[in-house]
């Protein structure tokens, strides 16, 4: 594929004016949502403000004929920026190519809300779908970055609390390891246009407030009991610190008997996926994505589609 393109964009990435040291959290937040409002949302979906379990979401549907099923989706930005219109390039892709609605969660961010709200939250949204007569083999996990290691924990804490698994998990360069102790986290660095070290561990800090992070709901691909947990596909790139988070998942998923599919793209960033329409190789993760997802979710339509889910 497009070997220029990904050049390019690396170029373009390294030649924007991050800034230097920590900054308020509340900047941090304008910074993220200014960089993910220039990327392209796709034609041909609605959105509509909804309520799930306690906490808003964002409601996504095909402009046209829509197929039964449910994406619930989880926003990235380390546990302490972003919110559903942030992840509107992959939530609005994903609906298009699969024909499914999605609700994307404003769970709760730290530092106001540190480690386990955002968890919480999710688990909620999820009851509350099951609650509002959904089958759960309708419904999928989906997130990128920390929402994308939301998928995996909240299955973890839904299961711990007796709620059955969703028909399966799509995690696009998720966070898995609070502990930061992959080999990508060095051997990446220098490869990776967004993250170092540092500004990782800056976030982390944020969103743990003192936990450990060696416990399975922070860093699943360490010390997660993944038995049970439906098939999932994991998406990263080679320019990622995060690379080993998926790899190690994607060995400890296989160690304990669950379907999972480990898709590497050479030489793209962090949640390449959102850059469709600039990257070929994030119009084509998207698609195996959602072959994936129409692959696992078993349509059924629900008893009740109501427009907010309380």
């Amino acid at each position: 594929m497009g070997r220029e393109q990904r050049e390019k964009l690396d170029a373009m990435l390294r030649s924007r004016p991050w800034p230097e040291g920590p900054q308020p959290v509340e900047q941090m937040r304008m910074g993220f949502a200014a960089m993910m409002a220039t990327m392209a949302v796709p034609e041909g979906i609605t959105t509509e403000d909804t309520v799930l379990g306690s906490r808003r979401a964002l409601l996504v549907e095909p402009a046209g004929t829509r197929r039964p099923g449910t994406i619930l989706y989880f926003h990235g930005g380390s546990y302490v920026v972003g919110a559903p219109e942030t992840a509107l390039s992959l939530t609005g892709s994903l609906v298009v190519r699969t024909g499914f609605r999605a609700l994307s969660l404003d769970y709760r961010l730290a530092p106001e809300h540190p480690f386990p709200a955002a968890i919480d939250d999710a688990v909620a949204a999820y009851r509350a779908l099951l609650d509002s007569g959904e089958d759960p083999e309708s419904i999928a996990f989906a997130g990128d970055s920390a929402g994308g290691g939301l998928t995996v924990t909240t299955c973890l804490a839904a299961r711990a609390a007796g709620l059955p698994m969703p028909a399966a998990i799509v995690a696009f360069s998720p966070g898995l390891d609070g502990t930061r102790t992959g080999e990508s986290m060095d051997t990446r660095e220098d490869a990776d246009p967004f993250f170092t070290r540092q500004t990782l561990e800056r976030t982390g800090a944020l969103y743990l407030a003192g936990q450990d992070p060696r416990q399975e709901l922070i860093s699943p691909a360490l010390f997660g009991d993944l038995t049970g947990l439906p098939p999932m596909l994991l998406q990263a790139g080679t320019n990622e610190v995060l690379l080993d988070d998926s790899t190690r998942m994607a060995a400890r998923a296989l160690a304990a008997g669950v379907d999972v599919v480990l898709d590497v793209t050479a030489d793209v960033p962090h949640v390449f996926q959102a850059f469709t329409g600039v990257l070929e190789e994030a119009d084509a993760a998207l698609d195996r994505a959602a072959l994936f997802l129409t692959q696992n979710v078993r349509a059924r339509s629900p008893r009740t589609v109501p427009a907010a889910v309380a």
